[in-house]
C-alpha cells in the first residue's frame, strides 16, 4: 500500500498522516475522516513505525526499512514507512518493489504536479517533481491525495471545530474576526484559538478578544466598516468608525486599510476566475479566498464608483499630511460619510485650497 500526500495545506496533512498511520498500523485500510476534529498526531512512539526523510536517507533504505522487521516486533505487527519531504527523492524503482505486507507513506508540504502535459527531452531527474512521483505511485495502485487549502466557506467551521477540540469557547462573532483575519492559514487558526483559550480561561471568546490579541484582526473591522460604506449605509459606518479611533486605532491606518480593501474590490468586481484571483492576490498581498470572499460586496459596483472612492481616499490623505482638515480623525469621518453618499462631506474641494501655514 502507496500513498502519497502533498498540497497547499501542511498542518492538515499532518493530522492526515497521523490518521493514515494510525489506521494501517492497525491494519485497517487508512480511509479518511474528519480531520477538524482529529488531535495533532505523536508519531515518536508508534510500534511498527519507521520515519525517514528523502532529503537525507537514500531510497534504498526506504526500501531496507519496509523489508525488514524489528528484533522483537510481533508476528502479525504492520510495517509503515513513513517518508517526509518525498519532493527530494531521485527515483522511485524502489516502489515497485515494495512488499505487500508494508505500507509506505510519502508527504510532501507542496504540490507535485504529475508527468501529463510535460515538454519532452528534459535532462536528468533531479527531483521528485521531474521523476513524476504522482505518475509511479498510480502505477504501483497507488492512493494519491492533494491537500487543498480550505475554502471560504469552510474556515469557519474548521475554526469552531478546532475551538471544540480545544475546549475553547467561541462566540460566533469572534469566530467571524478570526475567519477573517487568518483566512485558510490552519497553522496560524490552531495556535491562535489555542492562545485564545489560555487567554480566556474558560470564559467565552469575543470577537473584542480577538481584536486585542489577533496580529491581523483589526482588517475584519475595517471589513464591517467596508460593507457598510458600499451599501451606502453611515448610520451603520458612523458607529463603526468611532468604535476604531476609541480602541486607539490611529486614523492613518484606518485609511490605509480601507484604501486596500477597495482595491480588492475593484479585483473582486471584475468576477475573476480562479487563475486570474491567484495573479490579482499576488498583487496585493493577498489571498484567493479574499478576492472572492469580496465578490458578493462588489456586485452593483460599476469602475466609476471605486474611482470615486479612490479619489475620495487621496483626497483625505492629502488633506490629513497637508493640515488642512481640522484633525485627522475628522478628515477621516467626512471620507467615510463621502463614501457613503451624504452631500457636503466631500474633502476633494480642500484640495483646491492653499494649506495652512503652520
Amino acid at each position: 500500500m502507496v500513498f502519497l500526500l502533498h498540497g497547499e495545506d501542511p498542518f492538515r496533512t499532518r493530522l492526515r498522516v497521523g490518521e493514515l498511520v494510525e489506521s494501517l498500523v492497525s491494519g485497517t485500510s487508512g480511509a479518511r475522516g474528519d480531520l477538524a476534529s482529529r488531535p495533532l498526531p505523536r508519531l515518536a512512539n508508534v510500534l511498527g513505525l519507521t520515519r525517514l526523510d528523502a532529503r537525507n536517507d537514500p531510497p534504498d533504505a526506504i526500501a531496507m526499512a519496509a523489508q525488514s522487521q524489528g528484533l522483537f516486533a510481533a508476528p502479525d505487527e504492520h510495517r509503515v514507512v513513513l517518508v517526509d519531504h518525498a519532493e527530494a527523492l531521485h527515483t522511485t524503482e524502489f516502489l515497485a518493489a515494495f512488499p505487500d505486507d508494508a505500507a509506505c507513506i510519502l508527504v510532501s508540504p507542496e504540490p507535485i504536479a504529475t508527468g501529463r502535459g510535460r515538454a519532452r527531452g528534459r535532462g536528468k531527474a533531479t527531483s521528485a517533481s521531474d521523476v513524476m512521483l504522482p505518475d509511479a505511485v498510480a502505477a504501483v495502485g497507488g492512493h494519491i491525495e492533494r491537500i487543498e487549502r480550505l475554502v471560504p466557506a469552510a474556515i469557519a467551521p474548521w475554526i469552531v471545530a478546532r475551538a471544540r477540540l480545544h475546549g475553547v469557547n467561541l462566540r460566533p462573532d469572534a469566530v467571524e474576526a478570526l475567519a477573517f483575519a487568518l483566512g485558510p492559514d490552519t497553522e496560524r487558526i490552531e495556535n491562535e484559538v489555542q492562545k485564545l483559550g489560555s487567554y480566556a480561561k474558560g470564559e467565552a471568546v469575543s470577537a473584542a478578544d480577538v481584536r486585542s490579541l489577533v496580529s491581523g484582526a483589526i482588517e475584519s473591522d475595517i471589513f464591517e466598516l467596508t460593507k457598510a460604506v458600499v451599501r451606502k449605509s453611515h448610520r451603520e459606518a458612523v458607529p463603526l468608525l468611532d468604535r476604531l479611533l476609541a480602541e486607539g486605532n490611529a486614523p492613518q491606518q484606518i485609511l490605509a486599510l480601507l484604501l486596500w480593501q477597495f482595491r480588492i474590490l475593484l479585483f473582486a468586481s471584475r468576477a475573476p476566475s480562479n487563475q486570474e484571483a491567484e495573479r490579482m492576490a499576488k498583487a496585493v498581498r493577498s489571498s484567493p479566498g479574499a478576492i472572492f470572499r469580496y465578490v458578493q460586496y462588489a456586485r452593483g459596483l460599476s469602475p466609476r464608483d471605486i474611482e470615486r472612492a479612490y479619489e475620495s481616499l487621496y483626497a483625505t490623505d492629502i488633506s490629513i499630511k497637508t493640515g488642512r482638515a481640522d484633525s485627522d480623525e475628522a478628515a477621516l469621518m467626512l471620507c467615510v460619510l463621502d463614501l457613503c453618499g451624504v452631500a457636503g462631506a466631500d474633502l476633494r474641494d480642500l484640495l483646491l485650497t492653499e494649506p495652512p501655514r503652520r
